[in-house]
């Protein structure tokens, strides 16, 4: 996910969006510790994708507190 493709996003669907990540990111965890994980770059991946959506979430909050 990119960022234009976040801000894109309407609030709804990066609450959505969080959700799918965060439950991805634990079955990856939860895979890692039975079995052996190919890509581990897969874990990063879905951090930042994170991590990007938050950043979009809080700069709407800001925004819509200035505004």
């Amino acid at each position: 996910m990119t960022g234009k493709e976040v801000r894109a996003l309407k609030d709804e669907e990066i609450q959505h969006e969080l959700g799918k990540l965060r439950a991805k990111l634990f079955s990856l965890r939860s895979s890692s510790v039975t079995e052996k994980v190919e890509d581990v770059s897969r874990f990063e991946k879905v951090k930042r994708d994170i991590a990007r959506l938050l950043t979009e979430r809080r700069s709407r909050e800001l925004a819509s507190e200035q505004g």
